[in-house]
């Protein structure tokens, strides 16, 4: 059992509650039993840490460390009897009728339900803009409860990819109330990426000038608008029973 914060291992993992390590090492950890079962089903866990007087079925090594250094190591008030080491995906390819891809945005919960109604509505790539929020952000992880798993989350240069799915024949939407077609009266393209905006600001202009269509949610008058995540799973229930999301 471990019992030193000195220990060489336990200073590589309490690096990884950092963004720029995480990227280093390639490894972000995860908390409580269900995030690493998860991680485990889809091949991603790396290593477990118990602390002394917890066991766990798994065939993953496993650290056996005391109270205080699973306090350290964890983001929670209240630290859980287990962490989970896990490798970050770097699988780049992009697939499916329907891609989602976030252009900047910046709230841990959103983007963690967003993920959720991804692969509720069967997406297979989400794509990140490099000024979304970090995807192995802890509050995301949670928000996530371990979805992230099932569907490819990919950072890129969003300006640059879309312009390259463009030529692959995907028609860009962008959501635009006061321009947009109503998403349930509409005919939807047979390839499409959806792209829902930073929380404030909306899609970005450069990103807009790629648009194929503006799309909008019809609401009453009561409410302005919706939260980026409510509009998103909305818009992907809508998406993903005019098209399907298969492989092609």
């Amino acid at each position: 059992m471990i019992t030193s914060l000195e220990n060489k291992e336990i200073k590589k993992y309490l690096k990884l509650k950092k963004k720029k390590y995480r990227d280093l090492e390639k490894l972000f950890l995860v908390e409580g039993e269900h995030l690493i079962k998860e991680a485990e089903k889809s091949n991603s866990l790396v290593k477990v840490i118990l602390t002394e007087d917890k066991e766990l079925e798994t065939n993953k090594e496993i650290l056996y460390v005391t109270h205080e250094i699973m306090k350290k190591l964890s983001n929670l008030d209240t630290p859980p009897e287990m962490i989970g080491v896990c490798k970050i995906n770097d699988n780049n390819k992009v697939g499916g009728n329907i891609i989602l891809a976030l252009d900047d945005i910046q709230d841990p919960g959103n983007l963690g339900t967003i993920i959720r109604s991804a692969v509720a509505f069967n997406i297979k790539t989400i794509l990140l803009s490099e000024n979304t929020v970090d995807l192995y952000n802890p509050k995301v992880l949670r928000s996530t409860q371990g979805l992230l798993f099932y569907t490819n989350v990919i950072r890129c240069d969003l300006e640059k990819e879309l312009k390259k799915l463009k030529e692959e024949q995907y028609s860009i939407y962008v959501t635009n109330v006061e321009e947009g077609k109503e998403i349930n009266k509409m005919n939807v393209a047979e390839k499409l990426v959806l792209v829902m905006g930073n929380e404030g600001n909306g899609v970005s202009s450069n990103i807009k000038s790629l648009k194929d269509e503006n799309i909008y949610i019809k609401t009453n008058n009561l409410v302005e608008s919706l939260n980026v995540g409510v509009a998103t799973s909305i818009l992907l229930y809508e998406l993903d029973s005019k098209v399907g999301s298969s492989d092609e």
